[in-house]
């Protein structure tokens, strides 16, 4: 239900009126009509009678909605509904469009075969829809008789060629009269020269709305205040935009979120710019487009904007705050490039309520979504708890943490990947190292070094970019590292090449110099060849034990533990159906999480950006009489 007690017509269409006039320059040239609605302050006409009301009625046979109706005892019509409808009709002109102009078929042209009654309407609207239009600017107004609520009230339509969109849709007269009256104020809102400054009643409201908005969001509150700055931002208010896009885009929302004019103010640029340019490079090439949200800049905003935009796109930007809320962010960083995402999280979150903003107009920390290794702490979820949570020296009431994003286990691997790209994975656990440590462990000579912290898709990319051999019997793995929980770290490679388990050398050994690896490598959901499964432990540089599950058959060396015996997911298995590897692979996953203590982080490995290196072969060279094919690759042929 909209609307259950009649809504009070002639305080808001006075209200309207008077400022419509003030908001004329005294020297402008006008029509008689708009001249005698500024010096009588009222942009209606005398109101309808009943009896006029009554024979409107049976001229279309429909008694009128409502809301209409009760307008019409006000006015009977009214100009300068928003800024492109200059005459609204009354009970006289108010007629059925009848597809006067053939814009039902227009629609329908192009309707999909399964359009659904949303689609359809917007066809069926040209059809039976009552034309209140009676001059515009190729703008149509219509309320439709069949879309009718259970107040009896009818849903009003605009339509303008102009503006290449579907017809707009209000619930009922008023709720478009007063979309009307906002259009009206947002144009008004930013007077050119020589027009009057534009304040009145409304545009004090709706400022202090903002004022209370704003307060309301650093205390938490910030869903009340999110409809507060929608509703001001509707009627043109200046700060509503930039307030209420910080809102949105920790909700997730990316699409017209540039920040308004707060963006382009020096004061905010530190904490909205990279936000606005991460942004621009991750869905433009076009740099000069970036201008258009820079209008009004000074020439230090946009060098720093195209600075930033630079270390965006080589993802070296890095976020910097200042006090306690900088320190947390500083160790969030360091945590979450070694993959622990759920403790970089809590240590933002904790540091929150003494973050300060740069002004009247910062609402929340924000720079920080631009940073290649805290941006992915980002979910919708995440997003609500920071603005639920009391910041900015007011006070409030704590939301309750969100729900941390990685299992404590490795089963999680197990589960199927939402874009059916994960099938296979291997990966290297070594005890009591640091994960910084583990290329030396595992590569040779320059592909010792760590990486600066990417994608999956990037790592893939950059191991590719410029190769132009490959060999058959060369299985250098693209591994990224982080720590697999309280002793152990981890180098995870989520892509490997089919198992060639006859020249398959297990890094385990070494590994685990001083230390203990174990070594996992899954393929038991493969689409390629017969599933493959294998797990090797070793310790101070000699395995301990290990188990290949390949060709349908368990191979073992060294005295493997109960836990972990091959036969207790492979004996009774014919691992034939997928399920049935899926069910052997988790409850393999399950029993080395709980020998070992360990865990891999699923938000980074999927999600995040971790340090990353190539570690030498999985495969030993070939022998003689085994043949292997290279293939090279040049510009000019394939060989």
């Amino acid at each position: 239900m909209t609307h259950t007690t009649p809504f009070d017509w002639r305080p808001f269409l006075v209200r309207w009126s008077g400022e419509w006039a003030d908001s004329l320059p005294d020297d402008e040239a006008r029509s008689e009509e708009d001249e005698a609605a500024r010096r009588a302050r009222w942009l209606g006409f005398p109101p309808a009678s009943e009896d006029r009301i009554a024979a409107m009625e049976e001229r279309l046979g429909r008694r009128m909605p409502p809301s209409y109706r009760e307008f019409l005892k006000v006015s009977d019509g009214w100009q300068h509904a928003g800024g492109f409808v200059w005459l609204m009709a009354g009970t006289a002109d108010a007629h059925w469009h009848n597809d006067e102009l053939g814009l039902a078929d227009m629609f329908e042209e192009y309707l999909d075969d399964d359009a659904g009654p949303d689609e359809r309407r917007d066809v069926d609207i040209w059809r039976r829809g009552l034309q209140l239009d009676v001059e515009s600017d190729i703008t149509y107004v219509l309320m439709d008789p069949e879309d009718v609520d259970e107040d009896g009230e009818w849903a009003v339509y605009t339509w303008a060629s102009w503006r290449a969109a579907a017809p707009e849709r209000y619930a009922n007269f008023v709720e478009f009269m007063r979309g009307m009256h906002q259009e009206f104020h947002n144009l008004r809102a930013r007077p050119g020269e020589g027009e009057p400054e534009f304040v009145n009643d409304t545009t004090r409201e709706q400022d202090a709305l903002v004022q209370q908005a704003r307060l309301e969001v650093l205390r938490g509150n910030w869903e009340w205040a999110g409809h507060a700055l929608d509703e001001a931002k509707e009627y043109g208010r200046p700060r509503a935009t930039g307030l209420g896009d910080q809102i949105r885009r920790l909700l997730g929302q990316t699409y017209m979120v540039h920040y308004g004019g707060v963006v382009t103010d020096p004061r905010y640029a530190p904490e909205l710019l990279p936000a606005l340019v991460a942004e621009h490079a991750a869905h433009s090439k076009d740099d000069s487009t970036l201008m258009f949200h820079l209008r009004g800049a000074g020439d230090d905003v946009v060098s720093s904007a195209y600075t930033t935009l630079e270390q965006v796109r080589d993802g070296t930007y890095r976020y910097t705050a200042a006090g306690p809320f900088g320190e947390a962010v500083e160790r969030a960083r360091e945590l979450a490039r070694w993959g622990d995402t759920d403790e970089a999280w809590r240590t933002l979150m904790d540091a929150l309520p003494l973050w300060q903003p740069l002004g009247p107009d910062h609402l929340v920390p924000l720079g920080w979504v631009a940073d290649p290794v805290l941006g992915p702490l980002l979910t919708p979820e995440r997003g609500r708890e920071l603005l639920s949570t009391p910041r900015g020296g007011e006070e409030g009431d704590a939301p309750n943490p969100t729900a941390g994003l990685d299992p404590h286990d490795l089963a999680w691997l197990a589960d199927p990947d939402p874009h059916d790209h994960r099938t296979a994975y291997r990966f290297v656990l070594v005890e009591d190292v640091k994960p910084e440590a583990l290329p030396g462990r595992l590569a040779e000579g320059n592909e010792a070094a760590l990486g600066d912290p990417v994608t999956p898709d990037e790592a893939r990319n950059r191991f590719l970019r410029g190769k132009t051999e490959f060999s058959s019997y060369d299985d250098k793995a693209l591994m990224a590292v982080g720590r697999a929980g309280t002793r152990w770290s981890f180098a995870f490679d989520g892509t490997p090449a089919h198992i060639d388990s006859q020249r398959f050398v297990s890094p385990a050994a070494a590994a685990s110099e001083g230390s203990r690896a174990v070594v996992v490598w899954s393929d038991l959901r493969t689409r390629l060849g017969k599933p493959f499964f294998h797990l090797s432990v070793a310790q101070d540089g000699t395995e301990q034990y290990a188990f290949t599950y390949a060709d349908g058959q368990v191979h073992r060396t060294g005295e493997v533990p109960r836990a972990l015996d091959p036969e207790r997911f492979f004996g009774s298995r014919r691992m034939e159906r997928s399920e049935e590897n899926t069910e052997a692979e988790r409850s393999l996953l399950q029993a080395v999480t709980a020998e070992f203590g360990v865990r891999l982080p699923r938000h980074a490995i999927t999600n995040g950006r971790l340090h990353t290196f190539t570690a030498r072969s999985w495969t030993r060279p070939p022998v003689d009489g085994e043949a292997y094919a290279v293939v090279s690759i040049s510009g000019e042929a394939t060989h």
